[in-house]
């Protein structure tokens, strides 16, 4: 079978939109075979389970609760929901990106740092869950076109390795240190 599995990693805080991520979901899967595993714990947990009651889909909803496993779940993970209210840096889209998911996340905070729309996932307003649905149909459609959303996510994953990083940071410090003498 050709299921995509869709993946969400959070605390399930009321920021995280945990209801915009099973509202994407359900529009995703009325188009394609696909599964969604929910990583964490929150207090926004049970509500979304109710909502996948409601919704007819918790046979295609898998609620982990905290993980160990986080990288073999991203490992089998075909594309990352993040459409959070706003994210610092959005470290868990950087996470999955490293192991070449795609990013369906809003453009909020930290976010357009960290995914490209249109390269290694999209970008949209904070609540425009339609939107949403469409873009991971767009990554998910065809193979080629998955394909291709998982090596940019990569790459640009590879852009906040430690060894890019720090030569960054080691020139401020030393800018800072010329300053001072």
């Amino acid at each position: 079978t050709n299921e995509r599995i869709i993946t969400h990693i959070s605390n399930f805080r009321k920021v995280k939109r945990i209801e915009d991520v099973v509202i994407i979901f359900n529009k995703i899967q009325q188009k394609i075979p696909a599964k969604l595993m929910m990583v964490g714990d929150g207090p926004e947990r049970e509500k979304a389970e109710k909502l996948c009651e409601k919704l007819n889909i918790s046979d295609k909803v898998i609620f982990f609760g905290n993980s160990n496993e986080i990288d073999k779940i991203l490992s089998y993970s075909d594309l990352f929901l993040l459409p959070s209210e706003t994210e610092s840096f959005g470290l868990a889209a950087l996470e999955a990106m490293a192991w070449s998911v795609p990013v369906i996340s809003s453009n909020s905070g930290g976010l357009p740092e960290v995914n490209i729309d249109g390269i290694s996932g999209y970008l949209s307003d904070v609540g425009d869950t339609d939107q949403m649905a469409e873009n991971a149909l767009k990554i998910l459609h065809t193979n080629s076109a998955l394909q291709t959303f998982k090596e940019n996510a990569l790459l640009n994953a590879q852009k906040f390795d430690i060894k890019n990083i720090l030569p960054l940071y080691e020139e401020i410090y030393q800018k800072a240190i010329q300053l001072l003498k």
